[in-house]
C-alpha cells in the first residue's frame, strides 16, 4: 500500500499487537484511528507487529511505507516522549548491535567520516535550497528576536561572530561548513578570511559558488587532517557525527590548530543522559554513524585540551527552526518531486517532524559552547 492510495483507516484487527500498543499509548493523549491532529491512523494490519518487534526503525519505516498517518507528527511525538515512551523506543537487540558496533569499531573512523555526506547531504542541493533559506544554514536558528527562518538563521550566525570576537583580517576555520553559510557571513559582514571543511561533495562545490567572490577557501577534508594556526575556529552542526570514540582527538585537533589566545565555538545538537546510542531510524536513514554527545561527554573530553569560556542553551529554538524547514518541504515538493520518490518525501517529513517533537518534549537541547586555550583576558559572552 502507497501513501498515495486515498482510503480511510482499516477497521483495526484484534490481536495482541494492537492491544500491547494501546496500552502502550494509553494517557499519552494519542490514540489509534482518532479525530485528533496528533492521533494515528492505521491503513495496514501489520503496523502493530512492526513497532513491536523494530520499536522506531519499525515506526519510521511503516510512515515511509505509508502504513499509517498522522496530521501532526510532531504533536504525536512530543506527547509520546512528555508519556515516557521514549524509554520503549528501541529494543533491547537495537541497544545491544550499537553498543557492540561502536565498541569494537570505531563508526566515525577516517575511512567512514564520508558515509553521512554520501547517504544524506549528497542527496540533492536543489532538495536542500527548497527545504532551507537563502543562508543555507543547516542547524538550528536563534529566534530571540526574529520573526522568520531567515531571520533566525543571521541572528545565529552574528551570534557565533560575536561570540568568537572576529576582528578584520583574522583567520578563521569554520569545521563542517555546509553550504558555506558561516564562511560567507563571517567574510562578508567581519572581514576574516575563512577555511571551511566539509566531507560532503555537493556541499563542498555549492560552497564554492556562494562564496566565490569572498575570501574563503572550501575544503573536502577530514578534521583529522588539517594543518595550520587559525585566530578563530568554529563549528556548527557538525559534532553530532565525531562519535565518542573520537572526543578527545577533535578537541586535541583544536587545540594544536588554535593559538594561545584563540577562541573556539562549539554549536551541537544534546543528549540529556550520558548513554553511547542513536536511534535506529535516523541511524539508517539520515545520519549514518552519528551520535549525540551528553555535557559530562563534552566537558570530559575538552578538559585535557581547553578551557570552558561560556555555555549557552537554546534547544526550544531547534523546534521552531525544524518546523519551518517542513512548511518548506511541504509548499516546494511539488517543484523537484520529478526526482524524488514519495517514499523521500515522507522520510523527510518523519524525521523533521519527530526531531521537532523531540526538542519541544526538551529530549534534545541545542548548546552553543565557547573555549579558549585559558587566555589571560576575561571573556563576556554576547547573548
Amino acid at each position: 500500500m502507497t501513501s498515495d492510495t486515498r482510503i480511510g483507516p482499516i477497521t483495526l484487527p484484534d490481536t495482541r499487537a494492537r492491544r500491547v500498543v494501546e496500552r502502550l499509548l494509553e494517557g499519552s493523549g494519542v490514540t489509534l484511528n482518532g479525530d485528533a491532529p496528533q492521533d494515528i491512523r492505521v491503513l495496514h494490519p501489520d503496523v502493530f507487529s512492526r513497532i513491536l518487534h523494530q520499536g522506531t526503525l519499525g515506526l519510521g519505516e511503516t510512515y515511509m511505507e505509508g502504513w499509517w498517518e498522522c496530521e501532526r507528527i510532531d504533536q504525536m511525538a512530543t506527547r509520546m516522549l512528555l508519556h515516557g515512551l521514549g524509554q520503549h523506543a528501541r529494543t533491547p537487540s537495537e541497544k545491544l548491535i550499537y553498543r557492540l558496533q561502536s565498541g569494537f569499531r570505531n563508526l566515525q573512523s577516517r575511512t567512514r567520516a564520508y558515509m553521512v555526506g554520501e547517504v544524506h547531504y549528497d542527496l540533492g542541493n536543489d532538495l536542500f535550497e527548497r527545504m532551507l533559506d537563502e543562508t543555507m544554514c543547516y542547524s538550528c536558528g536563534y529566534w530571540k528576536e526574529a520573526d522568520d527562518l531567515a531571520a533566525a538563521q543571521r541572528a545565529k550566525l552574528e551570534l557565533a561572530c560575536q561570540k568568537l570576537d572576529l576582528r578584520p583580517g583574522m583567520r578563521v576555520l569554520d569545521i563542517g561548513c555546509g553550504w558555506g553559510s558561516f564562511a560567507a557571513h563571517a567574510a562578508r559582514h567581519h572581514g576574516v578570511e575563512v577555511t571551511g571543511i566539509t566531507i560532503s561533495k555537493e556541499q563542498a562545490a555549492l560552497a564554492r559558488e556562494r562564496c566565490a567572490d569572498l575570501p574563503v577557501e572550501i575544503l573536502l577534508q577530514d578534521y583529522r587532517d588539517l594543518d595550520g594556526l587559525f585566530d578563530r575556529i568554529v563549528s556548527i552542526g557538525m559534532f553530532e557525527h565525531v562519535g565518542h570514540r573520537n572526543y578527545g582527538t577533535y578537541f586535541e585537533t583544536i587545540r594544536r590548530l588554535m593559538p594561545s589566545d584563540g577562541l573556539f565555538l562549539l554549536h551541537t545538537i544534546g543528549a540529556n543522559r550520558s548513554q553511547i546510542s542513536a536511534d535506529p531510524w535516523i541511524h539508517r536513514y539520515i545520519f549514518p554513524n552519528g551520535t549525540l554527545p551528553s555535557a559530562m561527554h563534552i566537558a570530559r573530553a575538552s578538559e585535557d585540551h581547553l578551557m570552558m569560556e561560556d555555555w549557552q542553551n537554546f534547544g526550544p529554538d531547534y523546534d521552531r527552526t525544524l518546523m519551518a524547514w517542513l512548511a518548506n518541504v511541504d509548499a516546494h515538493w511539488h517543484e523537484i518531486a520529478p526526482r524524488y520518490n514519495e517514499r523521500t518525501r515522507r522520510m523527510f517529513r518523519y524525521y523533521l517532524s519527530v526531531c521537532a517533537g523531540a526538542f519541544r518534549a526538551r529530549h534534545l537541547q541545542l548548546w552553543q559552547v565557547v573555549f579558549s586555550r585559558g587566555r589571560a583576558q576575561r571573556y563576556d559572552a554576547p547573548r
